[in-house]
C-alpha cells in the first residue's frame, strides 16, 4: 500500500483541492480542471473540481478514492454524493468545493466548464 503523499498548500481551502486532485490523478483520471467560482455572486459553491473517467468503473474509482482519501487525510466526508450507482456522473459536495467526477460523453453532453465559463479555470495534468 502506497504512503500517503504530502499536499502543501497554505490556504485549507487549498489543501483541500490539491488533496482532491492527487487522489484524481492516482485513479488516473483526464481532463481534471478547477473552476474558482468566488468571483460570482450566483455561484453554488467556491470551487468545482471537474473530472473525467474511460468508464464507468473508473469513474466509481475515481470517486471512492476521493472519498476515502479525505476521510483519511483531511477527517472531512462529503456532506451530499449522487450517481454512484450508474457512475455516468457522480458529485461530491464538500460545502465549500463540488467535485463532478464524468463518465467522459457524460461530461461532453453537460458541457458544466461552458455553463460557467466566467469562472477562472485552472487545468491540471493527466498522468
Amino acid at each position: 500500500m502506497n504512503s500517503p503523499k504530502k499536499i502543501i498548500a497554505t490556504d485549507p481551502a487549498e489543501q483541500l483541492n490539491a488533496l482532491i486532485i492527487d487522489s484524481i490523478q492516482d485513479i488516473k483520471g483526464k481532463n481534471i480542471i478547477k473552476l474558482d467560482l468566488r468571483g460570482l455572486e450566483e455561484a453554488p459553491t467556491d470551487y468545482f473540481i471537474i473530472c473525467e473517467g474511460d468508464s464507468t468503473t473508473q469513474v466509481s474509482s475515481i470517486a471512492a478514492n476521493i472519498q476515502k482519501r479525505l476521510k483519511h487525510e483531511a477527517d472531512t466526508q462529503a456532506s451530499h454524493v449522487e450517481g454512484e450507482r450508474n457512475a455516468l456522473w457522480v458529485l461530491m459536495d464538500y460545502f465549500n468545493v463540488v467535485v463532478h467526477v464524468f463518465y467522459k460523453e457524460t461530461r461532453k453532453y453537460y458541457e458544466l466548464e461552458d455553463l460557467w465559463s466566467d469562472s477562472v479555470l485552472t487545468e491540471y495534468e493527466t498522468l
